[in-house]
């Protein structure tokens, strides 16, 4: 059954139930990427930080696709409007060579080991050897060329494939689409304040690594982010410390198209309270913190801001969970920060790598906290360890069943609206109405 039959299947209206077969059909997948991946969207791929000097590069991806981000060499009248940050395919255009092998690096030019075809920074093809063949003699003892590309051949059309690229606030996202709406239209209004409030006017530290592969469909990490009514109940270290639980001020806020989202809660002191821990096995009353600089919060003034929603009304939450459909989550849980990229790779598995950051300005005493906050989060942290385990089961049950079963998102009714409070799952049904507009479902 091809891609179109299968999502014909999805007759259900609304996007409440899930079918298992989203997350387990290869061929949906494939779908998935030439939509989505490849498609009008744009795509996370990294950090302007990463990349500080000319000619450094790392590898990346969007989708399956391997991809480098480079920073080029920019003319001086042209820095006011050029940034300098490239995007190309890691492939050579000659024989398809993924010819760039080292994660990261300095370069001053681009070459495939396999022929030498040697590309600037920008991805143009600079030169090949033997372009104009070889100066030789015939049997005659006349001069003659031997071999060579044709006449007719031109650098100029046999460069890399070169993604467009936009930076905003040192986040760098790519598309290999010329249909993709400008970055600002396609985050929206309602998302784009929530970036400004960690991002704007600060110029961005790198702190750190974590990665890790998790044996579950893509967009279950999507839905995990996307998820208030989970962390207050799978993560022993959110209820009991009052990091996030569901008896906290709360706010869920989406796009005009329902595909990016923004949790947003103020922590609160945690202990029992019986009306959100009642009967809750991951709530854990005696439990204590051998060292308490583990959770040395340390409010930021950058928290306080006005509410985007209510106009002259200040708040300032702990957390904001930013998700940028479909392979960025922004994290800002109480002073840790990161972004997550998700990295697809089959209808079962993806990678999931951690970018922890700070600011440039940070004291040598917050960028120690922010790093001691980071042990809670990435493969083995305290807390995000649980999310990759259950996702895998997640996905362990759709396949057993490799039927017509359904996942059920109806807490809180059936909408796709936003909400004030976190015991919901409206963010998931948003999400996956905007998935079967752009699937065809």
């Amino acid at each position: 059954m091809n891609a179109p039959d299968t999502l014909s299947r999805w007759s259900r209206p609304g996007s409440s139930r899930v079918p298992f077969w989203a997350y387990t059909d290869p061929q949906l997948y494939a779908r998935e990427l030439e939509k989505i991946f490849y498609g009008p969207h744009w795509c996370y791929v990294g950090l302007e930080v990463e990349v500080p000097n000319v000619g450094d590069y790392r590898l990346t991806w969007v989708g399956e696709r391997q991809v480098i981000l480079v920073r080029d060499r920019v003319a001086p009248k042209d820095r006011a409007t050029d940034h300098g940050i490239r995007v190309v395919e890691n492939r050579c255009a000659h024989r398809g060579v993924r010819f760039c092998q080292q994660p990261h690096g300095n370069a001053r030019s681009f070459v495939c080991p396999y022929h030498q075809w040697t590309y600037k920074l920008n991805g143009e093809l600079a030169g090949l050897p033997f372009k104009d063949g070889v100066q030789a003699v015939d049997a005659q003892g006349q001069p003659c060329v031997h071999g060579g590309m044709p006449a007719d051949f031109d650098v100029k059309q046999h460069g890399l494939t070169k993604l467009r690229v936009a930076v905003m606030h040192g986040l760098v996202f790519a598309t290999f689409s010329e249909d993709a709406e400008p970055l600002e239209d396609y985050l929206g209004p309602q998302v784009l304040p929530w970036l400004d409030r960690i991002f704007s006017g600060r110029k961005l530290s790198l702190l750190g690594y974590n990665r890790q592969r998790i044996p579950g469909n893509w967009k279950l990490m999507m839905e995990n982010i996307k998820d208030p009514y989970h962390p207050g109940l799978l993560h022993t270290w959110f209820v009991t410390f009052g990091l996030w639980r569901a008896d906290q001020k709360s706010r869920m806020v989406m796009d005009a198209h329902g595909r990016h989202a923004v949790m947003i809660s103020r922590r609160n002191d945690g202990g029992e309270n019986k009306a959100v821990t009642q009967g809750v096995t991951s709530f854990k009353a005696d439990m204590a913190l051998n060292d308490t600089r583990l959770l040395d919060v340390v409010p930021e003034p950058w928290w306080k801001v006005d509410d985007p929603s209510n106009p002259g009304t200040e708040i300032m939450p702990s957390v904001t969970m930013i998700t940028l459909f479909p392979s960025l989550i922004i994290q800002q849980q109480v002073n840790s920060l990161s972004t997550r990229h998700i990295v697809p790779r089959g209808e079962g598995e993806f990678d999931f790598v951690w970018t922890h950051f700070g600011f440039a300005d940070d004291s040598e005493e917050m960028t120690r906290r922010r790093l001691r906050q980071a042990n809670l989060f990435g493969p083995a942290g305290f807390v995000s360890a649980d999310d990759g385990e259950v996702i895998q089961f997640s996905q362990d049950g759709f396949r057993q069943w490799g039927g017509d079963g359904e996942t059920l998102c109806e807490l809180g009714g059936t909408d796709t609206q936003g909400t004030e409070h976190m015991v919901t799952e409206t963010l998931i049904r948003s999400m996956y109405a905007y998935w079967r507009k752009v699937m065809g479902a």
